[in-house]
């Protein structure tokens, strides 16, 4: 006995219920799978009716109807299921009629059983390769329709020709190329003569080569004139084109317009990794991310506090290859300065005080991956030496080691001070400014991206009201104008701020200006003359640093602090600017400016 599951379901009818149990037990034990049954024309009807049955085994005779009535009934409604008419009286009316009907076998009682599963077998693989045929020319016509879609889609133009030169078809890019190109050409051109002259004589040479030789000719580039005598480039691939259903043999053109470069931009939703916003500067920074992410070299962010560096950053190191490897991230101004050269490069045990074991540098740690340094104008003349020898050399030393380690680290750095200015003054190694500004990606202050605004802010009310569990869902148009009439001294990182105290401070379902912070009322207010700081000594004259100073400067003036202050500040954070910046209640590139403009000597801060 056969206990394996064959394919096929298979319904018997017959109004017997001996006939109908026996043929239901002897097809079972073959291993088909399900065997049903059915006494009436109705039932047999109703089983047919709620789904695919692959073999029906059909009596001529039930009662009040009969095998061939059920079989025309079924034809009717669209059912096309094989039937095996069984008959105790042979007439040549009844076999013509199950034959007209399209019944698959006629079996004459007594049944012999082996005749039948004969029967049955050959049905039901005629079954199944006919559903194979119908899944085959389904997919067939899927993938048909997919390369409709993608030929007709495609910007570059697509040509096929035959072995004669003869156009057999083209797409719509193509249509249009040639209405600048050659007017006329369509479907039934041969290009043989069409491409005759000098000018267009390169193409005829390639479609002649691929169809004497079978192979491709790959990318070149010629020029050529539009009708109105406007210079084209033109990239061309050519290669051979065989349609297997008529044996056809012929040649495809590839051809791509190079003169002209796209003006818009790849479409993008307002999201790019963690950045947000949709406007034409920061689409510029996306597409440049997306090109600069795919090559290994030396990248420097700019810009001011709060753009965004770090986030670059880590879409730079997402769009790399090196984006299954570590990101190891370093802010040069929140290790001491007598420990940045440690953190970076590592140190033997017994290196200097305190190295009680091996440890491993950040440059090491980011192995295969990245490493992003910022506030990078920061770092001492000493450090300043040793990334530039590691950046030309890909080896270093760690601290008290004389053995050389070999790396493969991508370095991104970012800093949001001007360099150029600071190698003018002597601070900061030329050669090494060089080496880290290979490419340069400069990310727009918030002000200069004014169609942003609203959608950040949005943004960062969804996200707040979701962390602190409140049901606010949008800004009044009040609200909404306050935001975009204010500077944004600190950027994306102020409007974040902004917008949590205003997520906590409102009482119902919209942000309005009364949850909005009172400078930004006063922004929007009739200019008024600017607040003067009262400094300890007054600052040189000296240019205004980009970034907003100015509006800094107003937003400090209630709250000036003293240059002793900040050296008192600075000592107790043994130099960490980052952390002094915290504790005074400015941001870190004010607290650089305040030092800047207090001529303040940090060698001489007393660490206590």
């Amino acid at each position: 006995m056969n206990s394996a599951p064959k394919t096929g379901s298979i319904l018997v009818v017959d109004d017997e219920a001996s006939l109908r149990e026996t043929f239901q037990f002897f097809l079972s034990r073959e291993g088909y799978d399900p065997v049903l049954t059915a006494a009436t024309f109705d039932e047999a009807f109703s089983i047919l009716s709620s789904g695919p049955v692959d073999l029906v085994i059909s009596d001529i005779v039930l009662h009040e109807a009969s095998g061939i009535e059920l079989l025309r009934r079924t034809r009717q409604n669209g059912i096309d299921s094989p039937f095996i008419i069984i008959t105790g009286y042979p007439e040549v009316k009844t076999a013509a009629d199950a034959l007209r009907y399209g019944a698959f076998d006629y079996i004459v009682k007594p049944v012999d059983k082996d005749a039948l599963l004969r029967s049955v077998r050959l049905v039901l693989r005629q079954r199944q390769l006919e559903r194979l045929k119908s899944q085959a020319e389904e997919e067939r016509e899927r993938y048909r329709l997919l390369l409709d879609t993608v030929f007709k889609s495609v910007t570059d133009a697509i040509i096929i020709v035959d072995d004669e030169l003869n156009i057999i078809n083209l797409n719509a890019a193509a249509r249009q190329l040639f209405a600048d190109l050659l007017p006329g050409c369509t479907e039934g051109t041969n290009l043989s003569a069409t491409f005759c002259s000098a000018e267009f004589s390169t193409l005829r040479t390639d479609l002649l080569r691929v169809l004497q030789t079978g192979e491709e000719v790959v990318e070149h580039r010629f020029e050529c004139n539009t009708i109105d005598n406007k210079p084209k480039i033109l990239s061309i691939c050519t290669s051979p084109f065989c349609e297997g259903g008529d044996n056809r043999h012929g040649a495809v053109l590839v051809i791509r317009d190079m003169s002209v470069r796209c003006l818009q931009q790849r479409s993008r939703c307002s999201s790019f990794h963690r950045f947000i916003g949709s406007s034409d500067v920061m689409q510029a920074v996306y597409t440049m991310i997306e090109n600069v992410g795919r090559v290994d070299t030396t990248v420097l962010i700019t810009g001011e506090s709060g753009t965004g560096k770090e986030l670059a950053a880590e879409a730079l190191h997402r769009e790399s290859s090196r984006n299954r490897m570590p990101l190891v991230k370093l802010d040069c101004t929140a290790i001491p300065e007598n420990l940045l050269e440690s953190e970076l490069f590592g140190h033997k045990k017994g290196a200097f005080t305190g190295a009680d074991k091996d440890r491993r540098g950040l440059i090491m740690q980011a192995d295969g991956g990245t490493l992003f340094l910022d506030e990078i104008g920061e770092i001492s003349a000493m450090t300043q030496l040793r990334l530039l020898r590691f950046l030309q050399e890909r080896t270093f030393y760690p601290v008290g080691s004389d053995t050389p380690m070999v790396v493969d680290t991508r370095v991104i750095t970012a800093t949001n001070v001007n360099l150029k200015e600071k190698v003018q003054q002597g601070t900061f190694r030329e050669d090494l400014y060089f080496r880290l500004r290979v490419i340069d990606i400069s990310l727009p202050p918030l002000r200069r991206r004014n169609s942003d605004i609203v959608l950040l802010a949005n943004h960062f009310v969804r996200k707040f009201s979701q962390d602190l569990k409140k049901p606010i869902n949008g800004l009044s148009d009040n609200a909404i104008k306050l935001l975009l009439s204010h500077d944004w001294p600190g950027n994306v990182r102020e409007l974040e701020h902004v917008m949590e105290r205003a997520v906590v401070l409102c009482p119902g379902v919209t942000i309005t200006s009364n949850d909005l912070p009172p400078e930004l009322a006063r922004s929007d207010a009739s200019p008024e003359p600017a607040p003067e700081l009262h400094l300890v000594q007054p600052p040189p004259p000296a240019a205004v640093p980009t970034g907003g100073a100015s509006a800094d400067a107003e937003a400090e003036a209630d709250t000036p602090v003293a240059a002793s202050h900040i050296l008192s500040v600075l000592g107790k954070c043994g130099g960490n600017k980052a952390k002094a910046a915290r504790l005074l209640g400015i941001d870190r590139s004010t607290l650089y400016r305040k030092i800047k403009e207090y001529h303040i000597d940090l060698s001489v801060i007393s660490l206590e």
